[in-house]
């Protein structure tokens, strides 16, 4: 897990914030919101595989140069953060790596877009693909930067800011992922699903202590 507030520069929101978005505007506030944070056995695997692949440095092997912990930004996005690993083909291929499996939704795509398009604006080139490489089961699984996906992106991107600067914490939707989540006992999904969904926890609960008494 990378500090948000160790990815901010400026204006400039972390890259890694898109990902927590595209799963879940709510994770998304309340960490780089309020700077909520707490660590499972999942999100602890996850942090120590990143400190493992994204320790600054480079190494060549044949014709590929590859570049640990590389600084990315852009300013017409206003994100900032660091890749994993850079692949020099000589042309440039993200890699993300993460710990777990691919997940149903396009979150981690839309990370790895995202540092395309700042190495992009960076190098003053177009990149084609790149990857992310998944723990579980080992292998890569290789991203096309198509013209959705990069629209998507960049949508997420705008809707970042837009939150951030409004300091707007969204509602939950409650899903099946919610159980896998780290901050699901601060999120409280089921409370805050609705306008009302506070209220109605709130008397589920007096309900509940009252069968009790």
């Amino acid at each position: 897990m990378v500090d948000p507030a160790s990815e901010l520069d400026d204006d400039a929101l972390p890259i890694s914030g898109l990902q927590h978005l595209a799963f879940c505007p709510r994770q998304w506030a309340l960490i780089h919101l309020e700077q909520t944070w707490v660590e499972n056995v999942r999100t602890a695997e996850g942090r120590l595989l990143h400190e493992h692949a994204d320790l600054p440095g480079e190494s060549r092997r044949a014709s590929v140069r590859t570049v640990r912990g590389m600084w990315l930004r852009s300013d017409r996005l206003h994100l900032t953060g660091r890749a994993d690993i850079v692949e020099f083909r000589p042309e440039p291929y993200p890699v993300e790596y993460k710990r777990g499996k691919s997940k149903p939704n396009d979150c981690d795509t839309v990370q790895l877009c995202a540092q395309a398009l700042c190495l992009e604006e960076m190098l003053h080139m177009t990149i084609e693909c790149g990857a992310i490489f998944y723990g579980n089961p080992r292998r890569r699984l290789e991203v096309i930067f198509s013209p959705q996906l990069r629209a998507r992106t960049e949508d997420f991107a705008a809707t970042m800011q837009r939150l951030f600067r409004n300091r707007e914490t969204p509602a939950a939707v409650p899903g099946p992922y919610c159980q896998s989540c780290s901050l699901v006992d601060i999120c409280l999904p089921q409370a805050t699903a609705q306008e009302d969904g506070a209220a109605r926890w709130v008397a589920q609960q007096v309900h509940s202590l009252q069968r009790e008494v």
